[in-house]
């Protein structure tokens, strides 16, 4: 007897590529909460890795908010580091490891995955493939094949996202 109950689906994905030392992938942070608000577990949001060799502290950034995943809060870690990138760009890998401890993260495990590298091909993975589908600059997002480019201006960018995500939802209903 077969169950003929529908099979769920899997939330549709929104893959931001960010650098958390960009000004722009901060710009970003208000989009994010909109779709956050708007769709909830409807639409996945996973952050991706595009470190830019213009800022300096990007890629350690990237190692840390991978390390903030693995202790339960990378969103969370990523977004702060973002609302503060001129202090990041002032203070460097000291102060990836002060946002973890006020985010009640353990610092020590952050100060040492930075000096062993523990994240490093998870960072240089995502930032293989991101080059591989065109993606030059930050934030750049990518929905159901579509890659859209924030870099420049965020204008229209989410009501873009919103048709792309809307009609996916749709489909799956």
């Amino acid at each position: 007897m077969s169950d003929s109950s529908p099979v769920p689906l899997a939330a549709p994905v929104l893959d931001i590529w960010c650098d958390l030392q960009c000004p722009d992938c901060r710009g970003a942070l208000d989009n994010l909460r909109a779709l956050r608000a708007r769709y909830g577990d409807r639409l996945e949001l996973r952050l991706r890795h595009f470190p830019l060799e213009k800022n300096k502290h990007a890629f350690a950034a990237a190692q840390a908010a991978e390390e903030a995943v693995e202790q339960g809060k990378g969103w969370a870690y990523a977004e702060a580091v973002l609302a503060r990138v001129e202090e990041l760009g002032r203070k460097g890998e000291p102060f990836l490891v002060e946002v973890a401890a006020e985010l009640g993260l353990d610092a020590e495990e952050f100060d040492t995955a930075l000096i062993d590298g523990r994240h490093i091909l998870i960072v240089d993975a995502d930032q293989a493939e991101g080059k591989a589908i065109g993606v030059t600059g930050t934030p750049t997002y990518v929905v159901d094949g579509q890659r859209l480019d924030g870099g420049k201006s965020q204008e229209g960018l989410r009501e873009r996202i919103e048709e792309i995500v809307d009609r996916l939802l749709g489909a799956s209903r």
